[in-house]
């Protein structure tokens, strides 16, 4: 296909208005877990991760980033309730603004997916949470509320016991997170705060006897709050790094929300122009392929081909950090 052809072919290029901030177009850095932020401060070699990701007018999602000292679950994730990490993000943010990006920061805590090793004096992980911090310069902030961590924790019946007004019914379940958009929201404004939500998947052991119901009933209660976005994960995405047959949709989750709607999980160019044309999805969501492909707006906008991504070093498990990290190559230098 000719690169005007595809160029025309693509609604995955075409502008959309997000709120206070003109995206031009609907291709999303995902919040990917690299583990390159040691002693959970981020690095300078960041800068260059996400400024290679950058386009003008494109929205980039940060690494997941631990709001207190409690909130790690895993080694070398960064961290944004000191000084240090606030200073330490604050030439990565500019580095995104100074191309033209927007650039928003995804908020967790992990909740019972710690361990002693990971937290302070080598207490037991804790279920509490602070207010974010947009000192370091974030256009917003993301709060993660998906994947088996603290907020989804609360979320599912599966792992939810509680007998308190945080547990049993399904108001009482998302009671925890809608306190927590509600301070969120107060701190820093609506217009600047998006959700992401993964009702239909069984990561750490966090299912769900009925996830069409939990994300209906999040979706309509969320639009009370007037959010910036809502961010799902397909069903066929049901554990970590593999897809699944399913009959599920998240289509009756985007009905119900009357906000800007993103969708990820396992989309190449050809299904996320198709989930765009279908009004499934106002932004497509994308991680490996982005993480492989520093350019991958233009290559979708030239339909020319990909980098394939090396599994291996998506965590930082190679003693030079670069590896996996900023040395994928960008379409002009591609052999």
């Amino acid at each position: 296909m000719s690169p005007q052809t595809g160029e025309s072919a693509a609604p995955l290029l075409t502008p959309y208005k997000m709120g206070k901030f003109n995206l031009s177009h609907r291709v999303v850095l995902a919040p990917l877990t690299r583990q390159r932020s040691y002693n959970n401060v981020p690095q300078p070699l960041a800068i260059l991760y996400y400024s290679q990701r950058t386009s003008k007018g494109g929205l980039l999602i940060a690494e997941a980033t631990g709001i207190s000292d409690t909130a790690q679950g895993y080694p070398d994730t960064p961290g944004l309730w000191t000084k240090e990490q606030v200073e330490a993000w604050k030439p990565i943010v500019d580095a995104v603004h100074a191309k033209g990006g927007v650039f928003f920061v995804q908020l967790w805590h992990v909740g019972r997916v710690s361990n002693p090793g990971l937290q302070p004096n080598g207490q037991a992980p804790i279920s509490s949470t602070d207010k974010p911090l947009l000192k370091a310069g974030f256009d917003g902030v993301e709060i993660h509320g998906a994947h088996g961590y603290l907020i989804e924790q609360f979320l599912k019946d599966q792992v939810n016991d509680r007998t308190d007004k945080y547990g049993g019914s399904l108001e009482n379940r998302c009671r925890f997170a809608f306190e927590i958009v509600e301070a969120v929201v107060d701190e820093i404004g609506a217009e600047r705060v998006g959700i992401k939500l993964s009702p239909f998947q069984d990561y750490l052991e966090a299912g769900d006897s009925n996830p069409e119901e939990l994300g209906v009933y999040l979706a309509n209660a969320l639009n009370k709050y007037g959010l910036a976005y809502c961010h799902m994960v397909e069903p066929i995405m049901k554990t970590v790094g593999e897809k699944f047959e399913c009959s599920e949709s998240l289509v009756p989750m985007r009905k119900a929300f009357n906000g800007t709607f993103l969708l990820g999980g396992g989309y190449d160019r050809e299904n996320g122009n198709k989930a765009i044309v279908e009004n499934r999805a106002d932004l497509l969501v994308y991680g490996r392929l982005f993480l492989a492909n520093p350019d991958l707006p233009k290559r979708f906008k030239l339909n020319a081909p990909l980098n394939k991504y090396d599994r291996a070093t998506f965590y930082h498990s190679n003693p030079d950090p670069v590896v996996g990290y900023t040395d994928y190559p960008f379409l002009e230098t591609s052999s």
